[in-house]
């Protein structure tokens, strides 16, 4: 007989734990969450281990403590949903009935979708900050390399905080400037969009720090493929379509990333969607065919910039509606569509974009342009955030 839950959350990240938390805050007492991992990630440091500015053991701690307590914990990975059964189906063959389900896996990485990518992340001259097990080597591989060309990609699509594929390239090249070796250094870095990010203001500060460094900014381009063996990568430029090879000494890749694939083979993501996005409506996060689905963070089909920042708000407003949802009232709160990106320019200063899901600015403090490179916004992104998020956030109080 299957386990019962009222709410049954899939996903132990971010997302997962801080709503648990909430929402047992709020009074629901019979919450399950399922996730197979036994340590929990916070990946906003990946980028400053990628840059030589946090080690690796400040950004993972053991799941269990983390759980919260009174939620029941199913170590145990999805594999499926049935919406008329309302079950969710485990990799163990086992199944959970729910009540109100919450779906929140977070993203997989399609590493194969650039043929040679994730060969080349692997070789001696390649990294990913994207996984944790990279990251340490991108620093490695970033700190000591004194001349050659350092190549730094971002793909196109819905991916996880779309600047932080930006900010160990900017912490290495204030620390080659450091060194004095920043011109013997060909830095390149490809972004498939028209811009550097897309908010006006914060693409005039990073446009800014990229002409301090020297850096060229390939946009509306993409990698198409890598050699790993030859350091040679096949770049296209999507408005001409030329294609240009590229030998690089040191390459940061970050992959294109969509749903899980198991998410995809379900009926919540909408029809036509090939990343596999779970269709919600954007403002409630209540799913628009199951009134008894919600879903946010990464796998959500809202079209926010994905960042902690904006699943920070998103559970906020997730639990509330909820909570009502299971009293049979009307859903009290609306996502605004916020998100945040905190870009490391230097060693030890932030440009923090506060935008929308236009991407028009959406500063915390109404006419306070947070966009501009402050050394105050370092402290608050290195040193705060993460004390916040181990303290307060997955503890369902920020």
């Amino acid at each position: 007989m299957a386990a019962q839950h009222e709410v049954v959350i899939i996903g132990g990240g971010n997302a997962g734990i801080s709503l648990a938390a909430r929402l047992e805050r709020y009074g629901v007492k019979d919450v399950a969450l399922v996730e197979p991992r036994e340590h929990h990630l916070y990946q906003p440091l990946f980028s400053h281990i990628a840059g030589g500015r946090a080690s690796a053991k400040e950004a993972i701690r053991p799941q269990e403590p983390l759980i919260p307590d009174g939620v029941t914990w199913i170590r145990d990975a999805a594999a499926g949903i049935d919406t008329d059964a309302n079950t969710v189906t485990l990799e163990s063959g086992a199944t959970v009935s729910y009540g109100q389900l919450v779906v929140c896996p977070g993203l997989q990485y399609d590493w194969d979708a650039v043929p040679g990518l994730a060969e080349a992340v692997h070789s001696p001259h390649g990294a990913s900050h994207y996984e944790f097990e990279l990251a340490p080597k991108a620093w490695t591989l970033l700190s000591g390399l004194k001349s050659g060309t350092a190549l730094f990609t971002m793909p196109a699509g819905p991916i996880k905080c779309g600047g932080a594929a930006q900010k160990p390239m900017y912490l290495a090249c204030d620390y080659w400037k450091g060194l004095g070796v920043l011109d013997r250094i060909r830095v390149v870095m490809v972004q498939p969009y028209p811009t550097v990010f897309g908010v006006p203001e914060v693409d005039r500060e990073l446009d800014r720090k990229i002409a301090e460094y020297g850096i060229e900014l390939w946009t509306n381009s993409e990698l198409l493929s890598v050699d790993a063996a030859g350091q040679l990568a096949t770049i296209r430029n999507t408005a001409t379509g030329a294609e240009e090879n590229l030998h690089y000494d040191v390459l940061n890749g970050v992959p294109p990333q969509s749903a899980p694939d198991w998410l995809k083979a379900t009926d919540l993501p909408a029809a036509g969607d090939a990343g596999g996005f779970v269709e919600v409506d954007r403002q409630t996060l209540r799913h628009i065919r199951f009134p008894n689905v919600w879903s946010l963070g990464d796998a959500a089909g809202t079209t926010n910039s994905k960042s902690g920042g904006a699943l920070r708000k998103q559970t906020m407003v997730l639990a509330k509606n909820l909570v009502a949802a299971r009293k049979g009232k009307p859903l009290p709160a609306k996502y605004n569509g916020y998100s945040v990106c905190p870009f490391t320019v230097s060693r030890n200063t932030v440009v923090f974009a506060e935008f929308d899901d236009r991407y028009r600015p959406m500063p915390t403090v109404p006419r306070v342009p947070t966009w501009n490179e402050s050394r105050l916004s370092w402290v608050v992104d290195r040193n705060i955030f993460p004390q916040v998020y181990w303290n307060m956030i997955l503890k369902g109080r920020a």
